[in-house]
């Protein structure tokens, strides 16, 4: 059992121990990782985290105790709400992430349906199965009912009709995405918000990702559709100013379009013995560092600095997708509309690839199958990514041949059908510990290869792959003395 130690120890050793705990980190700095980090460079980073801590014990809990903390909230939420093309009567609040703005945008959903449809009494969202998987964790926490419809097949764009298809009496909620992770397209925003009007609904329009930066791309002659406030229909959205506004994290905000619907967001609890709770956001008591930090960044990079980065990786990624396609055995999934890349083969265990980029100090996203959407390897292109692009190309070439050598299939016929029959309801802990020790994984350490792991999941049912998951990591998070 760990405790706390019994005397202080120096701040070189708390340092010291503190480096050596991420030797296994991936490498950000180096531009070679194309996901979860988003690196706008040394300068930059150097006033980020000079505005963090200077508002790092400031707490954004009550801004009538800290007036500097709700300034930085509203001018960052009026910059975002100009950005979107929001008028005057478009309000919002910061919060920790795109998982925080969603919930709110879903919370508010479910709190005016309540007040305005009090008849439904089983309240459903209408999500794309591109939508990002926080609506679902949202209907989760909320209860609520998350209704999965289908998209097209081939530009993995929101399908109206299938929308359409899916409103039923208890609907609250569309949703559209602007853009969508995994494949990096914009939904039909225009379509989708008809038929929001149309059934008196809510829309919500997830940027979180590309809502920063496909405004920029637009300025660059790119061919961006209108997924703003200005589009009839839209009532809220969300971005992300820890993606490609580079704040720190956690930094977003999310948006409505008047405060007669924000108002829904809040939360006030009067009724016990402490001091009167009004929340705009999920988070009470929260460090102001990440709001500084994020005016912060904006201010010091500016509109024409953002323009230049935009310009920048709006080329890399042209010259990313293009080489794509010409390497023999690869198929881009959809034509992405801003810097993410999904990519897949019919003839090649993608898996493998990754794990032969890995061997060559690339690091590159798994995407399992589903929903139409086939195994893929997923790329975020950042500024530091831009002057490796011929180098990962030209490594992408090498580990497709070697790959090519290497097994396509996750398992026999025989074995795919039994694993595609489990019952998520009827496996044991000890049944799920034998299939993860099939795949390789012992205790809670991971093999240097993923291949065998990630076709171990792709072939698995996603109900019997989220409970396996979700025993690796119950045991994951839990203290163990290092070996």
């Amino acid at each position: 059992m760990l405790k706390i130690p019994g005397k202080g120890r120096s701040k070189d050793e708390v340092f010291e121990r503190l480096e050596a705990f991420r030797k296994d980190d991936v490498d950000w700095r180096s531009g070679r990782t194309w996901a979860y980090v988003y690196d706008p460079g040394p300068q930059a980073e150097e006033v980020i985290k000079r505005a963090y801590m200077m508002y790092l014990s400031e707490n954004g809990l009550d801004p009538t105790a800290f007036p500097s903390t709700l300034r930085l909230e509203t001018e960052l939420v009026a910059m975002a709400a100009s950005h979107l093309k929001g008028d005057d009567e478009v309000v919002g609040n910061f919060t920790s992430g795109g998982t925080e703005s969603i919930i709110l945008a879903v919370k508010t959903a479910r709190d005016y349906a309540r007040a305005r449809k009090p008849h439904i009494k089983e309240p459903e969202i209408v999500l794309p199965v591109t939508a990002h998987a926080a609506f679902q964790k949202a209907a989760h926490y909320l209860c609520i009912k998350p209704v999965l419809v289908p998209v097209d097949p081939q530009t993995f764009k929101a399908d109206p009709n299938e929308i359409r298809k899916a409103i039923t009496p208890n609907a609250i909620q569309l949703v559209g995405s602007a853009i969508s992770y995994a494949h990096g397209v914009i939904d039909p925003i225009r379509e989708i918000g008809q038929i929001a009007l149309e059934h008196d609904l809510l829309l919500h329009v997830d940027a979180c990702v590309g809502g920063f930066l496909l405004p920029y791309f637009r300025r660059l002659g790119a061919p961006v559709p209108d997924f703003e406030f200005n589009v009839p229909g839209v009532t809220s959205m969300s971005m992300d100013f820890h993606k490609y506004a580079f704040a720190a994290k956690g930094a977003s905000v999310v948006l409505h379009r008047n405060k007669d619907l924000r108002q829904y967001q809040l939360f006030t609890c009067a009724t016990w013995t402490g001091y009167t709770m009004i929340n705009a956001t999920i988070q009470s008591s929260k460090s102001a560092g990440p709001m500084a930090a994020a005016w912060a960044v904006l201010n010091f990079i500016g509109d024409d600095g953002y323009l230049e980065i935009a310009r920048q990786v709006l080329d890399a990624t042209q010259r990313i997708a293009d080489g794509i396609e010409h390497i023999d055995g690869l198929r881009l999934l959809g034509r992405p509309a801003m810097n993410l890349v999904a990519f897949t083969s019919d003839t090649i265990n993608v898996f493998h690839i990754i794990d032969e980029m890995k061997t060559r100090s690339w690091y590159v996203q798994p995407q399992l199958s589903f929903g139409g959407s086939k195994e893929n390897i997923h790329l975020s292109i950042n500024p530091a990514s831009v002057k490796w692009v011929d180098a990962m190309l030209a490594d992408l070439r090498q580990c497709v041949e070697l790959a090519k050598g290497l097994s396509t299939a996750g398992g026999d016929d025989a074995m795919q059908q039994m694993l595609q029959q489990l019952d998520p309801t009827t496996l044991t802990e000890e049944t799920l510990g034998q299939m993860l020790a099939m795949a390789g994984i012992q205790g809670t350490g991971l093999p240097q290869r993923m291949a065998a792991i990630s076709g171990l999941l792709n072939t698995l049912p996603p109900a019997v792959a989220e409970k396996l998951l979700t025993v690796y990591f119950n045991d994951l998070f839990r203290y163990s003395k290092p070996s």
